[in-house]
């Protein structure tokens, strides 16, 4: 067989691997993105994510470090920190997180940084955001595990100042804003944030995270700091252009710290890869009322959206809750009352 003929034949094989590619990608996108994952930027993100490794120090020393399995669900607390240089900061955001990578579904429970809670080390009872001021992650997780009385298997910290040039480098975010933030009273930094933008740069998500003068108070920002997180999960998870996130991870850097080794995250991405997911989001309802000798303004937890909580982490956590039954806190009484509403007299 001559060179030009060999050359064919490899030519005709190379098409033909392509063409059933193709075809396979059409029918099985979320396969072939995995695999693309795993040959292409897999070594990169476990490189970049090295030094965001931080086990809490009040777990084992001795243990393996901590794997969430590609498959069942689990538990994570995200936390948002604003602390500025040299400062380790407060939680402005705790958002309880099941992550079931099996199905694609996510609980995403916002905790008001104000709630009234106790302090688990402290032995008193304070604002919930405290607890990271205190002692760390590991106070906060603590604390977070009392209040909701689930377990809280890994952790993850995100400072926002770090997050202007993620937010760049991604193009910019989306922010359901439809009226001007203006933060201009006498004790506040002083910015404006202009409504209706399609998209928002660095500085723009990051005073929308901080604004703190709106008639919602705590509940208020707790919901805007919801939707940073989730706003940039969206962008992250429509990138058209994988080669940019070994370069956000990077930019990331000293603003991240997670107790989930990097080989875990390259499964857990490789997974949802692979299917549909779905957020869903709730917020701890209460009340806000000032309390103590101080007259300090505290959020008070409602009892019964506590255990109602507690109920729908319990069977989000159940791998063999069907899907069609992981509802939000609260949504099966409402559907339990529309269904009776409509229920002929």
């Amino acid at each position: 067989m001559n060179k030009l003929s060999r050359w064919k034949k490899t030519m005709l094989g190379l098409i033909i691997v392509v063409v059933i590619a193709g075809a396979v990608g059409y029918t099985n996108r979320g396969a072939l993105a995995a695999l693309g994952y795993e040959w292409f930027l897999a070594d990169k993100v476990e490189k970049q994510l090295a030094d965001s490794y931080h086990p809490l120090d009040n777990r084992p020393s001795d243990a393996e470090p901590p794997q969430a399995q590609a498959t069942e669900p689990f538990s994570m607390l995200i936390m948002g920190v604003d602390a500025r240089k040299n400062e380790r900061g407060r939680s402005d955001t705790l958002i309880y997180t099941v992550v079931r990578p099996k199905d694609g579904n996510v609980l995403m429970i916002s905790i008001p940084r104000d709630t009234y809670a106790d302090i688990v080390g402290k032995d008193k009872k304070d604002k919930i955001t405290h607890s990271y001021v205190y002692g760390g992650p590991e106070m906060a997780v603590a604390t977070v595990e009392k209040l909701l009385d689930a377990k809280v298997e890994h952790y993850a910290s995100i400072n926002f100042q770090g997050f202007v040039e993620v937010v760049n480098t991604l193009g910019g975010i989306s922010l359901p804003i439809t009226k001007d933030l203006v933060n201009d009273d006498p004790g506040h930094e002083k910015f404006v944030v202009k409504a209706n933008q399609s998209s928002y740069d660095g500085k723009d998500a990051l005073n929308y995270v901080r604004y703190r003068e709106d008639a919602g108070g705590d509940v208020s920002r707790t919901e805007r700091n919801r939707e940073f997180i989730e706003s940039i999960i969206r962008k992250t998870a429509s990138l058209k252009q994988w080669s940019k996130i070994p370069e956000v991870l990077g930019i990331v850097g000293d603003n991240f710290r997670t107790d989930l080794a990097p080989e875990s995250m390259s499964d857990l991405t490789k997974q949802f890869l692979q299917v549909d997911h779905r957020i869903q989001s709730y917020t701890l309802k209460g009340v806000g009322k000032r309390m103590g000798p101080s007259n300090l303004w505290y959020f008070v937890a409602d009892e019964d959206d506590l255990t109602d909580i507690r109920q729908t982490i319990a069977a989000w956590m159940n791998a063999d809750t069907p899907v069609e039954q992981l509802k939000a806190p609260g949504q099966k009484k409402a559907d339990s009352a529309d269904k009776s509403a409509k229920v002929p007299a």
